[in-house]
């Protein structure tokens, strides 16, 4: 029993009546963080608590608000007292939970009777159990138990399902230190000093180092069992040891718990009574197989023995259950014998071990000594003649074949036969007969309808051969594909629906060579792709750069693609797509204009903006491709001397970022140096509807949900050039990427699945606890307050930004250092405990333009890339 809070007044020295109250206990929540050991966590617990200043005690005796103090005393000690330790502490700004791993002591033996109210010299209790949390995290992990058998003071691990034995020390014997263990104890307790070492599970143990005997210690204990050992000899009403009487537990307790041993103890019979049913059937089975195989071989002189399957004789002899029956339909051929291609797959047995075996298990068919199969010998012996005759009439005809490849076919009867069938069958290595999955020389020559091909239809080519060779060819192919084989006499007339269609697809074709030819000459310079000079004054027309990239590969395609690639659109329909409706205004910007050589040119794009094409190409485009000359996308060169008077004159003016445009070529260059060229277009470009396309494009990117994202783990103060140039590379949607985490030769890489609005402190626990790092064969966690997270050469920072604000966007490749400050972990988050108040975005703000940094110029290219 205890006294829970007894508060006495300072002034009168009273204690108050309501604190009086006295509960049982059987554990008590010992505080460890900032303590070593168990002894200062005690006293930490029974320490007295001052009420001061806002917390002053109202006494009923004084009648007013008084200086008072209250503490916890112990009045009585039950037979067993559980310690729990607060392994895990409530983060409130993170509102997480942590735990703390620090190393902490606690006695084999413990004094409680200084804890009384009343002092006892006789109230010593001995660790009988301790309770195990393994792992880091507060919501992870596995737990086990340590428990001392108390009839011979062993030490046993409860894992789940598994019970292992430590020894006499709770966390294992040492080597060296098993065999003086018991001479420890007998020694005198009071020697100081300690000896610590440290076990795989991050557990301590130590030598005496108190008066009550030997000291262990633990990163993951997390509840210790104290059971009383010792008792006043004359105990009081007010000290004394609570004891249990086990023989006084209900009959219903003894009757359930008879009942359970009692079915226990039928149930580890019946377990051992199998156990040894199938130990004993295991060794029957192992005699067997034992005593057939060392009978089974069968003499050189034994005329009398049987075949038997050797998958099935496999079977038999590896498994504990064998097969059902005796199965030897696998060696068996047509004639119902003992074929002589199957001797590989057979063996043979004596009568005695074939005898056991067919008397136990039975099945077949029964193959003896004189069931070889002559037929079968007899068609192999031909077909090795056959064999012999075809190759020598193939040598003697290969000169014929070859000379009808040629075009050199003899008077007389011929017929028709595939070209490339015939090239085949020269060059086949093996000269054997042709097999099941060969073509007939033939079978590409037939059409649909089962008459002879054109000869202009693809895959037809045809050879004329002399009689004697088609008759060889047409012998050896039509034993193997009777219906593949169709006769094609050098007289036969093609098929006449084939011959029609071939040609209105050849006319077509034909008509598309030439319309394409024309364009080609045409628009010379258009096909070739190469930039132009660009003269003030003369009027042009744009097109969309991703139209003409289209068209060149159309125009320029040829053999089988010649028909295959689609056409563009008609440019009316495009040049309609790229007015906006509510202004009439376009809906692209130009490509950005260059100084080169003294010349004006347009930078060149396969994908992206519009691009000039002289009024000539236009005016032929407009009758190519179903365009009103008058309703193109005008264009001139124009001059401003400032951006200023560019932006007022056209608002869809692009400067020129040559930084060569100032120098003083000639005359004629030191007044374009002076004045800024733009395009001119006729209709201007719309702003207004381009800036809310790129808004909302860059707000849709900021707003990805479960996307991948690359971190690499750099060794040293810089990353690789690669990977800095990986992070500022432009991300191409949709693109595909390899998920799996893999080591590359700078340090280690992992894949995760992020959002927009994931914050970069979440970002951070995720990689703390998805890469490892492998240093000296252990891996080793980067804490979140050692990593150095950058997206190229920026330092990504801030903790509670999202990765929106940040612009980190689906496939970047972020990349991250261990800056090693807080090597333990502990202190790590106690530092991050103490952190100041971080200004926080607004939450219905978060992966939007209102709280992102990203720049306009970013803004646009992002725009554009899409």
């Amino acid at each position: 029993m205890f006294n829970h809070h007894p508060l006495r007044c300072s002034s009168c020295g009273k204690e108050s009546a309501a604190s009086s109250k006295m509960e049982d206990f059987y554990e008590l929540e010992l505080n460890i963080k900032g303590l070593n050991n168990l002894e200062e966590s005690l006293n930490e617990y029974f320490s007295e608590e001052a009420l001061d200043g806002e917390n002053q005690y109202f006494c009923e005796s004084c009648q007013k608000r008084v200086d008072a103090t209250r503490c916890i005393k112990l009045r009585s000690l039950p037979p067993v007292v559980n310690f729990q330790l607060k392994r895990y502490v409530f983060l409130p700004k993170t509102t997480t939970k942590k735990k703390i791993s620090s190393t902490f002591s606690f006695p084999g033996q413990l004094d409680l009777g200084k804890r009384l109210s009343e002092p006892s010299s006789s109230c010593t209790y001995a660790l009988s159990a301790i309770l195990i949390h393994k792992g880091t995290g507060a919501n992870s992990g596995h737990y086990v138990a340590h428990i001392k058998d108390e009839s011979n003071g062993q030490w046993w691990e409860f894992d789940d399902e598994t019970v292992s034995k430590l020894g006499l020390h709770p966390f294992g014997e040492k080597p060296g230190k098993a065999s003086n263990k018991d001479d420890q104890k007998s020694q005198n307790t009071s020697t100081e000093g300690s000896v610590t070492n440290n076990n795989n599970n991050g557990h301590h143990e130590a030598a005496p180092s108190s008066t009550m005997g030997e000291m262990f210690s633990s990163t993951d204990a997390y509840m210790l069992m104290y059971k009383c050992i010792t008792k006043d000899v004359n105990p009081t009403e007010s000290n004394k040891i609570v004891e249990i009487n086990n023989d006084l537990l209900p009959h219903h307790l003894l009757d359930e718990i008879n009942e359970l041993n009692a079915s226990y103890t039928k149930l580890c019979v019946e377990y051992q009574s199998k156990k040894d049913s199938h130990l004993a059937y295991i060794t029957e089975r192992r005699q067997e197989v034992k005593s057939v195989l060392t009978e089974a071989p069968a003499g050189p002189g034994d005329d009398s023995y049987f075949w038997i399957s050797t998958d099935w004789l496999r079977q038999w002899a590896d498994n504990i259950t064998p097969p059902s029956s005796i199965d030897n339909g696998a060696i068996q051929c047509e004639h119902g014998k003992v074929p002589a291609s199957k001797v590989t797959s057979m063996k043979r047995l004596s009568s005695v071990a074939w005898q056991k075996l067919h008397s136990k298990y039975g099945g077949g068919p029964i193959l003896n000594s004189d069931d070889f199969c002559m037929e079968c010998l007899k068609d192999g012996a031909k077909s090795a003649v056959s064999a012999d005759v075809y190759r020598e009439r193939r040598a003697s005809l290969k000169t014929l074949a070859e000379a009808a490849l040629a075009g050199n076919c003899p008077d007389g009867p011929s017929y028709f036969i595939s070209k490339t069938w015939l090239t085949h069958w020269l060059r086949r290595k093996n000269a054997d007969i042709p097999s099941d999955g060969d073509n007939g020389p033939t079978s590409a020559l037939r059409c649909c309808h089962g008459d002879f091909l054109p000869e202009h239809a693809p895959g037809a080519k045809r050879v004329s051969v002399p009689e004697i060779l088609w008759l060889f060819l047409y012998q050896t192919v039509h034993e193997k594909k009777a219906d593949d084989t169709v006769t094609f006499p050098s007289d036969s007339h093609p098929c006449e629906t084939c011959s029609r269609e071939l040609s209105d697809v050849a006319s077509v074709e034909v008509n598309l060579r030439a319309v394409k030819l024309k364009q080609r000459q045409n628009h010379e310079k258009l096909i070739s792709g190469k930039s132009f000079a660009l003269h003030p004054g003369q009027k042009y027309y744009l097109v969309p750069s991703s139209w003409l990239s289209e068209w060149r590969a159309y125009i320029t395609a040829t053999g089988k693609n010649i028909s295959s690639l689609p056409e563009p659109q008609t440019l009316e329909a495009v040049a309609r797509s790229l007015i906006c409706e509510k202004h009439s205004r376009l809906l692209q910007r130009p490509l950005d204009l260059v100084l080169k050589r003294g010349s004006i040119i347009q930078k060149a794009s396969n994908t992206d903006g519009l691009t000039i094409i002289p009024e000539y190409d236009w005016k032929l485009f407009s009758e190519e491709w179903s365009a009103t000359p008058g309703k193109g996308i005008s264009a001139e060169i124009a001059f401003s001397k400032s951006s200023q008077d560019k932006l007022h004159g056209s608002s869809e003016a692009v400067p020129i970022t040559d930084g060569n445009l100032g120098q003083s070529l000639d005359d004629t260059n030191d007044d374009l140096g002076a004045r800024e060229p733009y395009i001119r277009t006729d209709p201007e470009v719309c702003e207004e509807c381009i800036g809310e396309r790129e808004s909302c494009a860059l707000v849709e990117k900021l707003n990805y949900q479960n996307e991948d994202i690359h971190v690499y783990f750099v060794h040293g103060k810089e990353a690789p050039k690669s990977i800095k140039e990986a992070s500022k590379a432009v991300t191409v949607p949709d693109r595909r990427t390899s998920k799996r985490s893999r080591r590359t030769s700078s340090g280690n890489s992992i894949s995760l699945k992020v959002s927009g609005s994931t914050s970069v402190y979440q970002l951070k626990l995720m990689i703390w606890e998805s890469l490892g790092v492998c240093t000296r064969g252990i891996t080793k966690i980067i804490v979140k307050e050692n990593q150095m997270l950058h997206k190229g050469s920026v330092e990504i920072e801030d903790d509670f930004a999202t990765l929106a604000d940040k612009s980190i966007f689906p496939g970047d490749f972020l990349w991250v250092r261990d800056s090693e400050i807080y090597e333990n972990r502990d202190i790590a988050d106690e530092i991050s405990e103490q952190k100041d108040d971080m200004l926080q975005a607004e939450e219905g703000f978060r992966g939007t333009l209102l709280t992102s940094t990203v720049s306009a110029q970013l803004c646009q290219d992002i725009a554009f890339s899409e």
